[in-house]
């Protein structure tokens, strides 16, 4: 018989190799079903999450490789909606805000590390993912100081659950407060831990709260670098375990598509689109953000890290919802500077 095996021999997996196809046929047809304009970012993460747990370990390299390219192509296409003149005056405003938040954030998840016994490690990885921006940081970090990959992945499925849970509340909270889209979107940028999550929950919301949020976040990824850098000496009192930091380098291109939409007015006719395609990239990089998690990781965080990580999250946002609530509301926002354009003036419903 041509379908014999011999004893020791390796059989044929026609049905394991049919079980992938099915699979991945149901990955693409949620991915087209949740990341189109039609989609909801929220609906996107959950989808990614359901199908992640149920089983498809297979995709969960490459759904992590494609969540990180894709943040970074949709960030580098919103610096073709904000010239050089809308995005200085959003840096500037929003300035005071990033170092402090940061700091702060800093100081108070590391002595909630202590509090909690959460161990050194995992307490800068989670303190760095909440003040920075979730995994990236991370990542950064966790290499600088030569974190094991349980740690990193602690950390990890520690912020991840309350990024999902800020998905929803963020924005609940911001219509019951009547908060503007100019101060939700700082408040997203400040309080949501990774970009895809910013741009999700923050175009959801409407109006400039899409731009002013990623450009908040920006200000606080660049610290990515001196962080990489410090971390050892704290944890470990000496040098960094990789030669060199890792840089953020999608900023430099978002700089320079802002270069070039100074440049060329002309682009700003193709607002809209471009707000349209890095909308629908983000909820495509949360619908990968969840096909990435595993078992593994939600099985390995413990009530310690999550505990920290859980009220390191709450303190601030709340800090900084009352500090944004409380001061003056800037007269320019990301889609004003000097001149308003048509393309991105938000007509009252």
């Amino acid at each position: 018989m041509g379908d014999a095996v011999e004893p020791g021999g390796e059989a044929p997996k026609p049905i394991q190799s049919r079980t992938s196809r099915w699979r991945g046929a149901l990955v693409i047809a949620a991915l087209v079903a949740v990341a189109g304009p039609w989609g909801r970012a929220d609906a996107a993460l959950v989808a990614g999450i359901v199908i992640a747990l149920v089983g498809a370990a297979e995709f969960l390299r490459p759904a992590r490789t494609i969540s990180k390219w894709l943040i970074q192509i949709c960030v580098v296409l919103l610096g073709l909606r904000l010239d050089l003149g809308m995005l200085r005056d959003s840096v500037v405003d929003g300035l005071g805000l990033a170092v402090g938040t940061i700091v702060g954030a800093i100081v108070m998840g590391l002595l909630l590390g202590r509090a909690f016994r959460t161990g050194r490690e995992t307490s800068t990885l989670i303190t760095c993912g909440t003040a920075i921006c979730g995994g990236s940081a991370i990542v950064a970090v966790g290499g600088a100081i030569g974190a094991s990959a349980s740690v990193m992945s602690v950390a990890i499925g520690a912020i991840f659950c309350l990024n999902a849970l800020g998905l929803w509340v963020l924005p609940m909270i911001g219509h019951a407060l009547s908060l503007s889209d100019v101060q939700f979107g700082q408040w997203a940028g400040v309080a949501l831990h990774d970009i895809a999550s910013v741009g999700g929950a923050s175009k959801g919301y409407g109006g400039s709260a899409f731009e002013v949020a990623t450009v908040v976040k920006l200000t606080r990824v660049v610290w990515i670098t001196p962080l990489a850098l410090l971390a050892p000496w704290f944890v470990r009192g000496g040098s960094s375990t990789q030669a060199r930091s890792p840089f953020p380098w999608f900023i430099v291109a978002f700089l320079l598509a802002s270069v070039i939409r100074t440049a060329m007015p002309v682009v700003a006719q193709w607002s809209d689109t471009v707000a349209e395609v890095s909308g629908v990239g983000f909820q495509a990089a949360l619908f990968m953000i969840g096909l990435g998690i595993s078992r593994q990781v939600v099985r390995l965080v413990g009530w310690r890290a999550l505990a920290q990580a859980t009220v390191l999250w709450v303190l601030l946002a709340g800090v900084s919802l009352a500090v944004i609530a409380w001061r003056p509301e800037p007269a320019a926002s990301p889609t004003s500077s000097g001149q308003r354009t048509s393309e991105v003036t938000v007509t009252p419903e």
